[in-house]
């Protein structure tokens, strides 16, 4: 049972994402809802206008969390300052990027946060969405395209839709999870929409290795794929083992400085994190529940 609580989170959610479409009408198909329902929700209306389930479609389609969490600050991290640069080139100048490098040191974070912030940009998981059609619909519906119908009818109105629009931007974040087909697919859209929408993919090590592998067997695609998003893997963490280490304590403690309760030992918790995000978010987490 969503609480209204809940609701109220998910409203305020909608409400802040209104800005990166053009339209109510392009809001509500990306939230897959009708336009009259997103009248009542636009009205604070939160009885009997969606099913529980619904309710729960848009939170997850909108990354709010429905248990109660600690408040998060945003840091200014160098991985947040390196990928928030390349994503607005990427999205001025419609450029295509691979980044590859560790997990847990706020790639998602950023991304999500950049997405959220800058009108006409989307953002997919795409170990969600591992296949072609799965992929293209999603893609279509973060932008407010119909993808209920034919998938060649998606795929040609996403396209039209991405170069008739202002500087969109498709983040494909977790890209090593996709299959074979889905990266030819990719191919295709890349070429339909040359010079009119910015791709960046993100993945860690997987992904510069599937796309090494494949290029080295010559699996038909992926040396295409490779060169249309740079011909190179972008990486933020320094390569030498105690230089990747000092780079990532200092993340650690970033994070750790904007979010920890007043007066805690940041120090502490930095070691405790061993330079991991999450672990950060853990020790503050249970310090702010403690006290």
């Amino acid at each position: 049972m969503i609480s209204e609580t809940q609701k109220q989170r998910i409203l305020e959610a909608i409400a802040a994402n209104r800005r990166n479409y053009p339209s109510d009408a392009k809001h509500a198909s990306a939230l897959g809802i009708s336009a009259s329902v997103y009248n009542g929700l636009k009205k604070g209306q939160t009885e009997k206008t969606l099913s529980d389930a619904n309710w729960v479609s848009i939170a997850r389609r909108l990354d709010v969390n429905l248990r109660e969490t600690i408040e998060w600050k945003g840091a200014q991290t160098e991985t947040f300052k390196y990928i928030s640069i390349q994503l607005e080139a990427c999205q001025e100048r419609s450029l295509s990027v691979i980044l590859c490098d560790l997990p847990n040191i706020g790639k998602t974070y950023t991304a999500r946060w950049y997405v959220h912030e800058h009108r006409n940009a989307v953002y997919v998981d795409c170990s969600q969405v591992k296949t072609k059609r799965a992929l293209v619909r999603k893609i279509a519906r973060e932008f407010g395209v119909d993808a209920a119908g034919k998938y060649q009818d998606t795929y040609e109105d996403l396209v039209y839709y991405l170069r008739s629009m202002e500087r969109p931007l498709v983040v494909l974040d977790e890209a090593g999870d996709l299959q074979y087909e889905a990266f030819l697919e990719l191919k295709a859209l890349w070429n339909a929409t040359e010079m009119c929408c910015g791709w960046y993919m993100m993945g860690a090590d997987g992904l510069r290795a599937k796309i090494d592998r494949m290029v080295e067997c010559q699996k038909v695609g992926y040396a295409e794929i490779f060169s249309r998003y740079g011909g190179k893997y972008s990486k933020v963490t320094p390569d030498q083992a105690e230089d990747r280490k000092a780079f990532l304590l200092e993340q650690a403690r970033v994070v750790a400085t904007v979010n920890a309760p007043e007066g805690m030992d940041i120090g502490q918790i930095v070691r405790k994190s061993g330079g991991g995000l999450r672990r950060v978010y853990t020790e503050i987490e249970k310090l702010k529940k403690g006290a």
